[in-house]
């Protein structure tokens, strides 16, 4: 693979310039199996839809056709669930998870660029530790849910929709 170096230029991030060293979706961690691709992440709707809507140069086009964004507020009507599920990102500074000088707004920041070939071994870890982590959520869906009953805990399950869980098929 050719490595291609991506210049961004965003609200968050001016000149932060990172590598490509692995192909578009592959080339995973072996304990980092997502169920969703950001694409569908998008498309579902997570994050009140203002995630990434000042960052669509960053990423493939085709991400965005069917997204559900919210280029004004955060709306929760656009998430799946229609539920809030995260917390203001001074809480996420606050706790340190966010690394700011490679992913300043956070999990899906880094993920989007590691599903795009991005690879930093020392921050890769960190952040699939984090993405194990959610699976507490998950036992909890499993554990007081009937299968695929998504009026079971909604905000849980939207929860888990931001770290690529595909809490649709729990």
């Amino acid at each position: 693979m050719r490595k291609k170096m991506i210049t961004v230029n965003d609200k968050f991030q001016n000149g932060y310039t990172y590598e490509l060293t692995a192909p578009v979706g592959r080339n995973f961690h072996p304990d980092f199996k997502p169920e969703l691709t950001p694409k569908e992440m998008l498309a579902l709707g997570v994050f009140g839809g203002k995630y990434m809507t000042d960052c669509k140069k960053e990423f493939p086009q085709s991400w965005f056709t069917r997204a559900k964004l919210s280029p004004d507020h955060h709306d929760d009507t656009v998430n799946f669930f229609h539920k809030h599920a995260s917390q203001p990102l001074k809480v996420w500074q606050k706790k340190g998870w966010i690394n700011e000088a490679h992913d300043p707004r956070g999990w899906f920041q880094w993920y989007c660029r590691y599903y795009m070939g991005r690879r930093l071994p020392v921050e890769d870890e960190r952040q699939i530790n984090r993405w194990k982590a959610i699976r507490r959520h998950i036992s909890q869906i499993k554990k007081n849910c009937r299968r695929k009953d998504l009026t079971c805990r909604p905000a849980q399950r939207q929860a888990v929709l931001h770290w690529a869980y595909d809490s649709r098929k729990m």
